[in-house]
């Protein structure tokens, strides 16, 4: 009998134990597999030759004491278990090695669960703040069948435990990022995730851990004294006497409704805080809590408040109140509100004069502005069909603005846009009076912009009609330069004009986004303008809205795309490509 015939079938026969001792080092290929060996002090270890790092062969490493470094950035490991000195490189794949008479054999059998592994790698790429861990950890997760929610939440309870002004555009991007899914390419789904998770990292290197203030001893407290108490709070700036009342509010087990509306209410009780930034926070925040189904309540809504209470209020900013004093104007029309809501109740739903509000809203008369709301509202309209029209004027400023304009003014132009997208989306979980507040802010920061207009970018119509697959393969060159915003706005408009699937639009932007570095406010208005073209569907004030999202992301392309190579690394080591070593 053959006396291998004992050994366990998960065996495979590596080598000659004397011509290892002889060379110190082996090179050997079994199961689709590349093995470095090593004889050190009279022990024989097997690892994978792949760097977990980047992929650099181990073979013809040092090795001294039992541990051996990776010529190439140093990353140091254990060669008994594989184990890295080196949180940024990864543990190496070890292989247990049996002797039996005179040959070297080994195990390949897998010895570790790899969705465990990769859930832990995920953690510590967000602690360490190391993109190439995350972008690994959530590739190999998502290939495994792991649903996109699982690392999603772990970015979120990280982001929230550690953070150093509570919730900010990293965890904002990450929302974005989870929202977007739905329209991307099946390849770009991990993509995003990373470069949610990466801008997570990236707002929480270094930061001390949040410690929530406790709930109120009883929760025996209505929730109309709760909410006056939490609005009272954040006016006074008292972050933390506002915080122990919306952690009783979750204590108590008040409605997720009327959780947002205490934190929209304190949102709009002073003018477009923060050029809109808090409200969409705030939004983004409910958003991440519902796609967890509220599992991470205290410390998302706990993140929120530090914003709130510290925010610039625009009623303190000169623009809002000279040479016209916007903020009077607002207080007049909110004055007006609940009379104006109960004039149009018998015609609610009804309201069909968005095309005669347009134009007051582009308009140079304030007070006129805020007489067209109210009058929309008298006349039928509802609170969310108002937010529309808002927002899509906000995003007509941005397909309309001018190049000739300061670079820094495409911002100018697009936070009103996601500012309207918040309360639009605010009112649809709870159309109440104080966040309808914000759509009036939303449309006198639309009239703050006008000159941005001025002389306004023609917005491209229908050309000669066009194979809209060859319209589409023409937008990636074009954000390979600089300076074709107008172009990339044409493109888009003549795509769309020419029958092009928006779907297939859509998943083609995404992906141009995601190979440029991350920025926020570029990730902000895909989001928004892709939420706002699925209402508006074919019409053309659909075009309109995807024009101007490409011309925002056609203004800050190119850049170094040095995190999209990041990703590419992590993915073709994932993918298993021997990226430095000669193929066999």
């Amino acid at each position: 009998m053959n006396s291998t015939s004992n050994l366990p079938k998960s065996l495979v026969r590596a080598a000659s134990l004397a011509e290892l001792q002889q060379k110190r080092q082996l090179l050997v290929h079994l199961n689709n597999q590349t093995i470095a060996l090593f004889y050190s002090h009279d022990r024989v270890y097997a690892i994978d030759n792949r760097c977990p790092h980047m992929g650099f062969p181990l073979h013809g490493s040092v090795c001294k004491d039992g541990i051996v470094t990776c010529p190439w950035h140093y990353a140091r490991f254990d060669l008994a278990s594989g184990g890295t000195f080196d949180s940024w490189a990864d543990d190496v794949r070890s292989f247990p090695v049996q002797i039996h008479e005179g040959e070297v054999w080994i195990d390949v059998t897998p010895q570790v669960n790899p969705r465990v592994q990769q859930q832990q790698r995920l953690q510590d790429g967000l602690e360490q703040g190391i993109s190439l861990v995350i972008a690994k950890s959530v590739i190999a997760l998502l290939d495994m069948g792991v649903t996109p929610t699982e690392p999603f939440q772990v970015g979120l309870t990280f982001g929230t435990r550690y953070n150093k002004a509570g919730w900010d555009t990293g965890l904002t991007i990450l929302t974005c990022m989870m929202n977007l899914l739905p329209y991307l390419d099946a390849d770009d789904r991990p993509r995003a995730l990373y470069q949610g998770l990466s801008a997570v990292a990236r707002d929480s290197t270094e930061a001390p851990p949040h410690f929530r203030v406790h709930p109120l001893p009883t929760a025996d407290i209505d929730f109309p004294t709760l909410k006056t108490w939490f609005r009272q709070f954040i006016e006074q700036r008292d972050r933390e006497a506002a915080e122990r009342c919306l952690m009783t509010a979750v204590q108590s087990g008040m409605a997720r409704n009327q959780i947002a509306e205490m934190l929209f209410a304190a949102a709009t009780d002073h003018r477009y805080l923060d050029a809109g930034h808090v409200l969409d926070f705030i939004n983004k925040a409910l958003e991440a809590l519902d796609t967890v189904n509220w599992q991470e309540a205290e410390p998302v809504l706990a993140s929120l408040v530090s914003g709130l209470a510290n925010a610039t209020r625009m009623e303190e900013s000169s623009s809002w109140r000279y040479p016209v004093d916007l903020v009077t104007i607002l207080e007049s029309a909110f004055e007006q509100l609940p009379s104006a809501l109960e004039a149009g109740v018998s015609q609610r739903g009804r309201w069909t004069r968005q095309a005669e509000l347009l134009p007051i809203l582009f308009g140079e008369d304030a007070q006129a502005i805020a007489d067209g709301l109210l009058n929309a509202l008298q006349s039928g309209c509802t609170e969310e069909q108002l937010a529309g029209i808002v927002t899509y004027a906000a995003a007509l400023r941005v397909a309309r603005f001018h190049t000739n304009n300061d670079h820094g003014d495409w911002n100018t132009a697009h936070h009103p846009f996601t500012f309207a997208n918040a309360v639009q989306q605010g009112l649809r979980r709870v159309p109440t009076i104080e966040l309808l507040r914000g759509v009036f802010d939303a449309a006198m920061s639309v009239y703050l912009n006008r000159f941005l207009n001025v002389p306004p970018a023609r917005l491209p119509e229908p050309d000669t009609v066009a194979e809209p697959d060859l319209l589409l393969n023409r937008l990636p060159e074009h954000l390979d330069r600089q300076q074709q915003v107008n172009e990339t706005g044409w493109l888009v408009a003549q795509y769309l004009y020419s029958g092009g699937k928006p779907e297939r639009l859509m998943a083609m932007l995404a992906k141009l986004m995601l190979r440029e570095n991350r920025d926020f406010h570029v990730i902000q208005s895909l989001e928004a303008a892709f939420r706002l073209y699925t209402q508006l569907a074919d019409a053309p004030e659909g075009v309109h809205v995807l024009v101007a999202t490409a011309r925002y992301l056609a203004a800050h392309a190119p850049t170094m795309r040095s995190q999209e190579q990041t990703y590419q690394m992590a993915y073709r080591l994932h993918r298993g490509d021997r990226l430095f070593e000669e193929s066999q």
